[in-house]
C-alpha cells in the first residue's frame, strides 16, 4: 500500500498536465467570446468616443492657449550721475542768482530746497551748471543719451544680452519728446533688429514708467516667449524754469537727473533666472475733474517762458486717486479679513452717519512686506505713509531716494526697488506694491511677488553710499 499510493499521485499529476493545454484553449476562447461581446457593445457608440476624446484634446489646447503667460523681471538697472553732476543747495542759490534770476525767485526757491528732504547729493545736467544756463536740443539729447545708453549698456553687459534679442522696446520721457524718438535712438546706438516692436511714451508724467509696464505685459502676453527692454527716463536740459512764477519754479526744486532700465520677459526659460513674478498692474486716471487735469501743467507764464505749474492741492488731488486706486486693487492683494473689516466700516458709517466714526483703514502690510512709494515729494511720502498707516521702515526706501537722488521721475520706484534689494532685505517670496502718481492725475500700482533670495548687488545706483544709510533728515516746516 504505501508504494502504491506515491503511484496514483503521480497518474493524477500526469492527467493533470494533459489536460492542461485543453482548458487554456477552452479560456482562450471564452475570454475571446467576452471581448467580443464587449466590442459588439461598445462598437455603436465609438463615434462618440472617439468625438469626445477630440473635443477633450481641443479643450485642452484651447486652454493652454488662452492661459496668461507668466511675466517676469529679470533685472533693472538706475543710472548714478558722476559726483561732478551733483547740486549742493549753495551752488544752485549762487548759479540762480549769478543767471540774473528775479531775487524774490531765488530766494522762493531756497526756502523751497531748505525743507524738500534733498541731500547734497542730488544731480543736475551740466549744461544747467553753467553760467548763464543754457538751454538746447543739442544738450537735451546728451543728457538723454548719456542716461539711456548707460543702463541699458550695464544692463546687458550685466546678463550677457545681445541687444538683438530683445523683441519689444518702449521707452517714456514726459516732455522731452524729439524727433526722430528717443526709441529710435536706442535702437540705432545698440543696432537692434529692423523688426523689432518700439514704443515711445511722452507726456504720461511720473507714473508713465508703470504705463510702459502695463504695455509691455499686454504685449509680450499676445507675443509670447519674447523680451521687452523698457527705459524710463526724464531729462531737464529744456525743462527749467526761468520765470517768476512761484508754482512753476517748483519743478527746478523738485527734479533731478535719473533713469532706469528694465528688462521684462515672458520666456519660459528666463523662469529660474527672474528675480520678480508680476501679480497684478492697476491703473487710475481722474482726468474727467478739471482740477485734478490741472494740477501738473505745462504752460507759458506772462512773460511767455514755458515751465511745468504745479497746484498747491497736489497733495489732496494724490490723495483722491490713490483711494480710487486701492478700491481696484485691495480686492485683488489684501486678506479677507482686511476686507471685511473694510466693508463692515462702510456699512456701520452708513447706519450710524450722523456719527462722527473713522473709516478703517485695511493693514497693508499683511499683505505687502515692502513699498516703493513714488518719491515725488516730501508731502506726497508722508501724505500716504499717513493715509495708508504705514511704517517709518515701509516707507524708508522712498525717502532715501529722495535725499540721495531727488524726484527722478518715472525711475524713481526702481531707485527704491534697488534700495530694498541693495540693504538685503528682499528675501524669497516678498511682494512689492510700487506706487507711482503722475500728471493727468493719474495713479498707478504694480504689485511683484519676488521669486528668488536677491543678494545685495554692488554694481547699483547705491553701490558707493547704501552703508551710510538710512539717516536722519532734519525736519523744516
Amino acid at each position: 500500500m504505501p508504494k502504491t499510493k506515491p503511484l496514483a499521485k503521480t497518474n493524477q499529476l500526469q492527467t493533470s498536465y494533459k489536460m492542461e493545454p485543453h482548458s487554456l484553449c477552452s479560456s482562450v476562447e471564452t475570454s475571446t467570446q467576452h471581448i467580443n461581446t464587449i466590442i459588439d457593445l461598445i462598437s455603436p457608440y465609438h463615434h462618440c468616443f472617439t468625438l469626445l476624446l477630440v473635443a477633450s484634446l481641443a479643450a485642452t489646447l484651447f486652454y493652454a492657449c488662452r492661459r496668461k503667460a507668466p511675466i517676469y523681471l529679470i533685472d533693472f538697472t538706475c543710472y548714478c550721475p558722476p559726483s561732478s553732476y551733483r547740486l549742493p543747495l549753495a551752488m544752485f542759490e549762487e548759479n540762480q542768482l549769478y543767471d540774473n534770476m528775479d531775487p524774490e525767485a531765488v530766494s522762493f526757491q531756497c526756502k523751497i530746497m531748505a525743507k524738500s528732504g534733498f541731500s547734497e547729493q542730488t544731480s543736475i545736467s551740466p549744461s544747467l551748471a553753467q553760467i548763464p544756463k543754457i538751454k538746447a536740443l543739442s544738450f537735451a539729447l546728451e543728457e538723454a543719451e548719456t542716461m539711456m545708453c548707460s543702463v541699458i549698456k550695464d544692463l546687458f553687459e550685466k546678463h550677457n544680452i545681445n541687444p538683438k534679442a530683445i523683441d519689444i522696446l518702449i521707452t517714456n520721457s514726459s516732455v522731452f519728446c524729439p524727433t526722430p524718438s528717443l526709441s529710435a535712438m536706442v535702437v540705432n546706438n545698440f543696432r537692434m533688429r529692423s523688426n523689432i516692436m518700439s514704443f515711445n511714451l511722452s507726456g504720461m508724467g511720473c507714473s508713465a514708467g508703470i504705463i510702459s509696464m502695463s504695455l509691455a505685459k499686454d504685449l509680450l502676453r499676445v507675443h509670447r516667449n519674447s523680451l521687452a527692454l523698457i527705459v524710463s527716463t526724464e531729462t531737464l536740459s529744456l525743462n527749467w524754469y526761468t520765470g517768476k512764477v512761484p508754482s512753476m519754479l517748483l519743478s527746478n526744486c523738485l527734479f533731478r537727473m535719473g533713469g532706469a532700465a528694465i528688462l521684462m520677459s515672458s520666456r519660459v526659460q528666463d523662469m529660474h533666472k527672474a528675480k520678480y513674478k508680476l501679480q497684478h498692474i492697476v491703473r487710475t486716471i481722474t482726468a474727467q475733474d478739471d482740477q485734478s487735469h490741472g494740477c501738473v501743467y505745462q504752460q507759458v507764464d506772462p512773460e511767455n517762458k514755458e515751465g511745468i505749474s504745479i497746484s498747491k492741492n497736489i497733495v489732496n488731488v494724490s490723495g483722491d486717486a490713490l483711494k480710487k486706486n486701492i478700491a481696484s486693487l485691495g480686492p485683488l492683494v489684501l486678506p479677507l479679513k482686511e476686507q471685511f473689516l473694510y466693508l463692515f466700516s462702510i456699512i456701520r458709517n452708513k447706519i450710524w452717519s450722523a456719527r462722527k466714526i473713522s473709516m478703517y483703514t485695511p493693514n497693508f502690510n499683511h499683505a505687502f512686506e515692502h513699498f516703493c512709494i513714488h518719491s515725488g515729494g516730501r508731502a506726497i511720502i508722508q501724505a500716504v505713509e499717513r493715509n495708508l498707516r504705514l511704517r517709518k521702515q515701509d516707507v524708508e526706501p522712498s525717502t532715501m531716494t529722495l535725499y540721495r537722488f531727488g524726484n527722478i521721475s518715472s525711475s524713481s520706484i526702481w531707485y527704491e526697488l534697488s534700495y530694498i534689494e541693495a540693504k538685503g532685505r528682499m528675501k524669497c517670496g516678498d511682494r512689492v506694491w510700487q506706487i507711482a502718481f503722475g500728471s493727468g492725475f493719474k495713479c498707478n500700482s504694480a504689485v511683484w511677488k519676488c521669486v528668488c533670495d536677491v543678494k545685495s548687488d554692488t554694481a547699483t545706483a547705491w553701490r558707493d553710499t547704501i552703508h551710510s544709510y538710512p539717516v536722519d533728515i532734519v525736519r523744516t516746516n
